[in-house]
């Protein structure tokens, strides 16, 4: 590999700048082009929190490169010198008792399988350790340890300041309008304005703006509005670790997930669920019936948090792929483009193995993921437990 060769990468979200800083550690001459600011507010990397986890039913895959990533947050947080990751586990909650070939069992089954601590809840469990729950409406559940959460927005600024440190040029206000080709060969990127900025690879890591760029791939990928919620309660004390860690509550079949107070004694929780589709560029408000739901699932599971007023909502967008899968590979049609993005609401989490996956694709490296995130056509849609992804 020529130490000149010189990567432009589209996008400072968590694809993009985990892209650029292993590309960069490798030896390439990158460029991280982004509307900006970063974190960009509309950005699908940016909020208060994002879930860390293994459990992944029965797909030993993303468990596998989950176990990785938690390593790789470990050495993020030694190397800030600060805890961006909280290692706070996480409470998976049913109203029925699990079952074998449910998302709940076949996460339970497999991690144990592979050594991973698990606290199986028993009768009374969740009455005494996390007395917040309705333990008359959840019946069943398990404290995984090897989880917690992430402070989505913090570490992005972190790392677009590691980028720039490591030699990364990050160019802000720089909005990519089309590509650049010459011949079968992508070239570069020109700006809504007109400017270009050209180099020997692309990678787009441009998130729900992706078709925006590639309308080709707009019948396998596409954005998806999820409904947030953050309420800031008078207790919030009562809703942190250790007796209210992130959670799922029949998160499958619900949708539902959550996170613990942060520091500004912030409760977020979300709906992992069908979303809607719409514009990148709709305005990020929720359905008046999107907070109805939200209501009747707290009256029901949190009722403590039932009549607590919003302190904010927005609708957050996923740039769901048809499989839920992530899309990191090659074009197959065009040399020069990498497209690293899909994150299809649960990408975040293995944001300390992105980069690698992105580099590798770049420069045609086989690695046990490669296969199933390449570009691909339009297939059978897998069962639905293997589909949650939720952050």
């Amino acid at each position: 590999m020529a130490a000149d060769n010189s990567v432009l990468v589209i996008g400072a979200g968590i694809f993009g700048l985990t892209a650029a800083l292993e590309l960069q550690q490798r030896g390439y001459q990158v460029t991280v082009a982004d509307p900006g600011p970063v974190p960009h507010p509309l950005a699908t990397s940016n909020d208060l929190s994002r879930m860390i986890r293994i459990d992944y039913g029965a797909d030993g895959l993303y468990s596998s490169l989950g176990a990785d990533a938690i390593e790789g947050w470990r050495r993020w947080n030694s190397a800030w010198g600060r805890d961006l990751f909280h290692e706070d586990g996480m409470l998976l909650l049913t109203s029925a008792p699990i079952v074998a070939g449910e998302f709940e069992q076949n996460s339970y089954d497999l991690l144990t399988g592979r050594g991973f601590s698990l606290e199986r809840l028993g009768p009374g469990d969740l009455a005494r350790r996390f007395p917040r729950w309705n333990s008359e409406y959840y019946v069943d559940g398990y404290f995984s340890i090897t989880a917690g959460w992430a402070e989505a927005g913090e570490i992005i600024a972190s790392l677009v300041k590691d980028a720039a440190d490591a030699g990364v040029s990050v160019v802000t206000g720089f909005k990519a309008a089309r590509l650049l080709q010459d011949g079968d060969r992508v070239s570069g990127v020109v700006d809504s304005d007109g400017s270009e900025l050209r180099a020997d690879w692309v990678v787009l890591a441009a998130g729900v703006w992706t078709t925006v760029l590639l309308p080709e791939l707009a019948d396998r990928m596409w954005p998806v509005g999820q409904p947030v919620f953050y309420f800031k309660p008078d207790d919030p004390e009562s809703y942190r670790p250790p007796s209210f860690p992130p959670w799922a509550a029949d998160t499958p079949r619900s949708g539902w997930y959550g996170f613990p107070a942060n520091d500004d004694g912030v409760v977020k929780l979300a709906n992992h669920g069908p979303g809607r589709r719409v514009h990148p560029d709709a305005d990020r408000v929720i359905l008046a019936e999107e907070e109805a739901l939200c209501r009747a699932f707290l009256a029901q599971s949190l009722p403590s948090l039932a009549s607590v007023p919003l302190n904010d909502s927005k609708m957050c967008l996923y740039c769901d792929t048809w499989d839920g899968d992530f899309w990191i590979g090659r074009d197959p049609a065009r040399q020069g483009l990498v497209v690293a993005t899909g994150g299809s609401g649960h990408a975040f989490k293995f944001g300390p193995v992105l980069g690698g996956l992105a580099a590798d694709a770049l420069e045609g490296i086989e690695n046990p993921y490669t296969s199933r995130f390449a570009w691909r056509p339009l297939g059978e849609i897998k069962k639905e437990e293997m589909r949650y992804t939720g952050e």
